[in-house]
C-alpha cells in the first residue's frame, strides 16, 4: 500500500508543475513574451531611421541630424 501512495504521490507533484509551466507559458503568450526576431526591438537604431525616412515620417534634414548623432 505504501508504493501506490508514493506513486500518486509523485504523479500529484508532476501535475502541479505542469500547471505551473503551461499557466507561465500562457502568461507569457499573452502578454506579448519576448520580441521575435523580425521584430522593430532587434532592428538596428539606422535601419530603423532609414525605414521612417523611407515612409516619409521624417524630412532629409531630421534624417541627417539624426544619423549623425547615432554616429553613422
Amino acid at each position: 500500500m505504501d508504493n501506490g501512495m508514493a506513486l500518486g504521490g509523485s504523479f500529484m507533484w508532476i501535475f502541479w508543475i505542469l500547471l505551473v509551466v503551461v499557466i507561465v507559458v500562457v502568461a507569457k503568450a499573452l502578454s506579448g513574451g519576448s520580441p521575435s526576431a523580425g521584430s522593430p526591438a532587434s532592428e538596428a537604431p539606422l535601419e530603423i531611421l532609414r525605414k521612417r525616412y523611407a515612409r516619409g515620417e521624417i524630412d532629409e534634414a531630421e534624417f541627417e541630424r539624426r544619423r549623425n548623432e547615432l554616429g553613422q
